[in-house]
């Protein structure tokens, strides 16, 4: 197990021995073409959304709107941007009024700097932004749909900002806390980013800056070019080829592993009080390893949901299913 409690030369311990047992699995496996290179302009994938440019009290928000109707604000997770939610957020807008930002840190908001102890990449930080966002364009209170760190961010905005969120719906995670306290071979295996990302910059940052294509298909390789399109990827690409996006990146992941902890420490006896639906892959390590709903229900007091047949890419791989599962339940 991975104890938060642990020195410092144990957990280093721990974790060269992880990372080299990925290093060695991933050596053995080809990783997947693109379909092509694509080079041309991104795609409009969101027909009608304006795009805004927010400042919040901590960055700058690149953010899409579009429909009308009752709010739902759309998060994404890592390494993506906004367009996580291109086979989704149209349709959702014909009822709702539909809300995409990037994360601070990145695709084209802000990259603030770093802060003690990462202190601007916690989820606290990152949560506040998303209730700036929503107050300035008109809305104290809205739904939330999340993935991957934009859900890590939702579970922080539920807890700080109980009073803002009507419902609350998380893909394929559990709580940071849980995962890092439960830690083991399958786990640290399976997720050997979240060891590597920690380490201390410049490191991961050069590593992954000398071939940012081969760390991109290590993640989405699976997902490409069925789920992730050319044009998808491109635009990922562009924004994740940023120094300052990669260092950021970085950071969210350093936060997660310290301050985000010590606040989650601090909160073990709040719980999410609005609805939430938890969805996952049942193909990816959040399905295969993790008890769901029995952990979540430790944490919100009104818990749904299942998983769906796919890996970790929910929006993308099944967003039909996707979709019809968060509009049953934000119709509820």
């Amino acid at each position: 197990m991975f104890d938060l409690n642990s020195s410092p030369l144990a957990r280093r311990s721990f974790l060269e021995a992880s990372v080299g047992a990925m290093a060695a699995g991933f050596a053995a496996q080809a990783l997947p073409a693109l379909a092509q290179t694509p080079t041309d302009v991104p795609s409009n994938f969101f027909p009608g959304f304006r795009r805004h440019t927010i400042q919040t009290s901590g960055a700058t928000i690149n953010v899409l709107v579009g429909g009308n109707g009752s709010p739902i604000l759309l998060l994404h997770g890592y390494p993506q941007t906004h367009v996580e939610w291109r086979k989704i957020a149209p349709q959702l807008s014909t009822n709702y009024t539909v809300v995409i930002p990037d994360l601070r840190g990145y695709g084209d908001s802000g990259k603030p700097e770093d802060g003690d102890n990462h202190i601007n990449y916690s989820k606290r930080a990152m949560a506040l932004d998303q209730v700036e966002v929503m107050e300035q364009l008109g809305f104290k209170q809205f739904a939330m749909v999340s993935h991957d760190r934009g859900a890590r961010v939702g579970h922080r905005l539920a807890l700080d900002h109980p009073d803002r969120l009507t419902k609350l719906v998380m893909m394929d995670i559990i709580p940071t806390h849980y995962m890092y306290k439960t830690t083991d071979r399958q786990f640290a295996s399976a997720y050997f980013h979240w060891f590597f990302l920690i380490l201390p910059a410049p490191f991961p940052e050069t590593l992954i800056g000398n071939n940012v294509d081969t760390v991109l298909k290590l993640f989405m390789g699976s997902a490409m070019p069925k789920y992730i399109e050319p044009e998808a990827y491109a635009e990922y690409r562009r924004c994740f080829s940023d120094p300052a996006a990669i260092h950021a990146s970085c950071e969210d992941y350093r936060a997660a592993a310290s301050i985000d902890l010590v606040h989650d420490e601090a909160d073990m006896d709040k719980t999410i009080a609005c609805p939430v639906l938890v969805l996952w892959g049942a193909k990816g390590l959040v399905g295969r390893k993790y008890d769901v709903l029995a952990i979540w229900r430790e944490r919100a007091t009104q818990v749904s949901g299942k998983g769906l047949a796919s890996s970790h890419w929910l929006a993308e791989e099944v967003p039909d299913e996707t979709l019809a599962e968060v509009k049953q339940f934000l119709a509820a």
